[in-house]
This record gives C-alpha cells, sequence and structure tokens, in this order.
C-alpha cells in the first residue's frame, strides 16, 4: 500500500510540474528481420513503414545493422544499401550490431571483435557520406561478456575503435511476437495477427511501467529509457500504436545521444554472467537486489511462445 501511494505521488508531482518522460526508440537487425524472405517488394514495403512511423512520429530512433545481410554471393547487394540509405534520408541514426551476429559468450575475444570491426565497413561510409561518424555499437542477445575479464576487455576495444555502448533499459521479448506474427501472417490469418498485435501493445506497455517503477527504485527518479525493438514486420505495423501508448503516458522521444546524457548510465556494474537483460537489471544485480525486486515483471503469453516454438 505504501508503495503504490509513492509511486502515485510521484507520478502526481511530475504532471504537475510538467517534468517529460523520455525514450529512445532504437531497433536491432537492421536491413529488416525476413526471416528467410528475400523478396525486396516485401523488404521495402516493411521498411517502409517502418521509417514512416518513425518520421510521422518524430522518433529520432538508431537502427543497429549486421552487415551480413548487405551481401550477397559475395557482392555488396545495392538494393540493401538503398534501405540503410532510408534510415539515413530521414535523419535516423545508424549503429554497428556486428557482421553475423555472433554469440560473445560462445566464440572467443579475437573471433567476436574480427567480426565486429567487419560490420562496419559499409555503414561507416553511409554515414560519412551524411556527414555522420559510426559512434555506437549494440551487442547481440545483449551479451556483454560472461566475466569481467571478457567484458573489461571488450569495452577497451570499443573506445579504443570510438564506440559507445548502446545500452537498453527496456528489455522486452518482442522478437518472440514478431515471429509468431511473422507465421500467422504466412497463414494469411488476420485474426490470429490482429490479437498478437494488441497483445503486444498491452504486454509493451506493462513493460514500459515495469521499468519506470524500477528506475525510482534504483535512482530515486526516473531516466531516460532506452527500448529494443527489432526491424520487424510486427514493428512496421505496429510502431506507430507504441509510439501512441508512450505519448499517452507522457514520453518525448530523444536520441540515444540525449538519453545517454543521463548520470545515471555511468552507474558502475559489478556482476557478470552469461545472461542478457536490462542495464537496470545489471544496475539492480550490482546493488545487490535479490528475487523480489524483480518478480513483477511482465511475462510473455503462453500462446506467444508455443506459436514462436513451433
Amino acid at each position: 500500500m505504501k508503495i503504490t501511494f509513492f509511486f502515485s505521488l510521484l507520478l502526481f508531482i511530475t504532471s504537475v510540474f510538467g517534468q517529460t518522460r523520455q525514450v529512445c526508440f532504437s531497433f536491432d537487425d537492421l536491413p529488416v528481420v525476413g526471416y528467410g524472405i528475400t523478396d525486396t517488394t516485401y523488404q521495402k514495403q516493411l521498411t517502409d513503414r517502418l521509417v514512416g512511423a518513425l518520421v510521422k512520429n518524430r522518433i529520432p530512433a538508431i537502427g543497429f545493422v549486421n552487415e551480413k545481410k548487405m551481401y550477397e554471393a559475395g557482392q555488396t547487394s545495392p538494393y540493401q544499401e538503398k534501405l540503410l540509405k532510408s534510415w539515413l534520408d530521414h535523419g535516423l541514426e545508424l549503429g554497428n550490431h556486428t557482421y553475423s551476429h555472433p554469440d560473445y559468450n560462445m566464440v572467443t575475444y579475437r573471433e567476436f571483435t574480427e567480426d565486429l570491426l567487419k560490420g562496419e565497413t559499409l555503414i561507416r561510409k553511409l554515414l560519412h557520406d551524411k556527414g555522420k561518424a559510426l559512434k555506437y555499437f549494440r551487442h547481440p542477445f545483449l551479451h556483454v561478456g560472461p566475466t569481467k575479464a571478457k567484458a573489461d576487455s571488450l569495452d577497451a576495444f570499443l573506445a579504443s575503435h570510438g564506440y559507445t555502448t548502446a545500452p537498453v533499459t527496456i528489455d522486452n521479448e518482442d522478437y518472440l511476437f514478431a515471429l509468431a506474427y511473422h507465421r500467422a501472417n504466412i497463414k494469411k490469418d488476420t485474426a490470429q495477427m490482429k490479437r498478437i498485435g494488441a497483445d503486444f501493445l498491452v504486454y509493451m506497455e506493462a513493460k514500459m511501467k515495469y521499468y519506470e517503477k524500477q528506475s525510482i527504485v534504483l535512482f530515486g527518479r526516473e531516466i531516460p529509457q532506452i527500448l529494443l525493438l527489432h526491424a520487424s514486420l510486427l514493428n512496421a505495423d505496429y510502431t506507430d500504436a507504441l509510439a501512441a501508448i508512450f505519448r499517452k503516458n507522457g514520453y518525448a522521444f530523444v536520441s540515444m545521444d540525449s538519453a545517454l546524457k543521463d548520470t545515471a548510465y555511468r552507474t558502475e556494474i559489478t556482476v557478470y554472467g552469461k545472461w542478457g537483460i536490462s542495464w537496470i537489471d545489471k544496475w539492480a544485480l550490482s546493488q545487490g537486489k535479490k528475487g523480489d525486486f524483480f518478480k513483477e515483471e511482465p511475462v510473455t503469453p503462453e500462446y506467444i511462445n508455443k506459436l514462436s516454438a513451433q
């Protein structure tokens, strides 16, 4: 009861004094999450809808690229390059998500860093052509290193190559919803697609509110959040509705640069493992938080787990 009153009071104070919540939208696995669909019309329509929703809602999003998707028969695909240029042409940002999406828990430091550098060739040029620099790196699976030594080695490598880690605070399983949605789309099951989309929005709003509360417990205030999404058909169709939910809850859309100015992002992490989790969870574990701290985290509906596992 006391905790509920505390959060209600804080939200009232926030609304009265006009303090605006902030969120950065970030998308992994560009150019698109196609699940093997190589049809260029499909990929263009997906990209156009996703980029269009971001532009319409004035969201300064950043997309993280796997450059392996940029090649066909060993040659750079002009078509895939156009998809990335569309992001930049509309004022959006790009970052490095490695070449082939390796798991840092499963490969050596050398293998991972070689793949990382291979993944910057094209995007660095595209950004340069727009007068921009390549700054941000997003870890595949959010795996930063299972031990302090391995994590520190990669951090030092990133710093020496001019990269800033792009963290995530609102972690979620949008990729499971996206796979279920894709499979319903293949079957042309529009009723199932609508159900998945509606439940996805409910789930994402619950995740948003959960991490708001967690940040208050850790920092005594809300922090600019960084939302993880993927460049999927689901998000192409539902980013507009997702943006409306964030606006309804008092959020302004900000860039990665802006979000990371907050001092919370300089909070030390002292625990390591094979998990791929929110930075809020990492900070909580580093502060000695236990199971009860995490018990209210929203879960993915069981039918989504089953559909995505088929």
